[in-house]
């Protein structure tokens, strides 16, 4: 039997994909992370599904309960929050499936910086403003960073910033980031996007910190920082759709 990793998205039970929603629909087992899903994103499993809260249990335990699993002949869904490309120990999770020889595939979701850009109404990347996006986290109590992803590096491009599993080391990470980006540049953080608590606070680098102490924020949340997220943000006309731009040569294609 599989191991299915299922991206659950943002949180919201009308975010996953169709494939998710079948796949929990059949899976006699499904393992979920309860800090970060709403509910109702269980309410896709059939009644008898048999649910295991992952947020209290080690990498060991969870892989007891997918290796038990397969050994019975049961498929479990192993619902991962926002895609599980991003911070959701998959290789550890996958290194150990295939060690136990269990088989195991993935199903992509919604990761939870989309989920936050949709909420702020924004595109991170604008014609000749910013073209990059930058997905990463800081060090507090988790593992160690690479030397080389120091976030002083990443702000040096000024691309559009997305900090995961920060929101505790706002104050500092402001700081830090103000020099490349300046001030004034626009800020915003997005808890629980898509979800029936989400918050959206938009501010700058100089005043989104005592916006966030003031929420009380210390999990699930993102922050973005970056020149896309000027509102009323007037741009370059991207090539793409130039209404000038000769759509019938060939040396025009993109």
């Amino acid at each position: 039997m599989t191991v299915h990793f299922i991206g659950a998205g943002p949180g919201a039970a009308d975010l996953l994909t169709v494939r998710a929603v079948e796949l929990l629909r059949s899976a006699p087992v499904c393992l979920y992370a309860g800090t970060y899903l709403d509910p109702e994103v269980l309410a896709h499993c059939a009644p008898d599904t048999e649910l295991v809260d992952t947020q209290y249990l080690d990498i060991d335990q969870i892989t007891e309960h997918l290796v038990r699993a397969h050994r019975a002949g049961k498929d479990v869904a192993r619902l991962c929050s926002g895609d599980p490309s991003m911070y959701s120990a998959l290789t550890e999770q996958t290194r150990r499936l295939d060690a136990a020889d269990v088989p195991w595939d993935i199903t992509p979701g919604v990761p939870a910086y989309a989920a936050a850009a949709a909420l702020l109404g924004t595109e991170l990347t604008v014609p000749e403003v910013v073209q990059s996006v930058v997905l990463t986290r800081t060090q507090a109590r988790s593992t160690a960073m690479p030397e080389s992803e120091a976030l002083a590096n990443f702000a040096r491009t000024q691309a559009t910033l997305v900090l995961h599993l920060a929101i505790t080391r706002i104050r500092p990470l402001a700081a830090e980031l103000i020099p490349a980006y300046g001030a004034d540049c626009p800020t915003a953080v997005v808890y629980r996007a898509s979800q029936p608590d989400q918050l959206v606070l938009r501010g700058t680098l100089t005043d989104i910190v005592d916006q966030v102490e003031s929420a009380g924020l210390r999990q699930a949340a993102v922050i973005l920082v970056g020149r896309a997220l000027t509102p009323n943000l007037s741009c370059t006309q991207s090539h793409l759709y130039d209404p000038a731009r000769d759509r019938h040569s060939p040396s025009q294609a993109v």
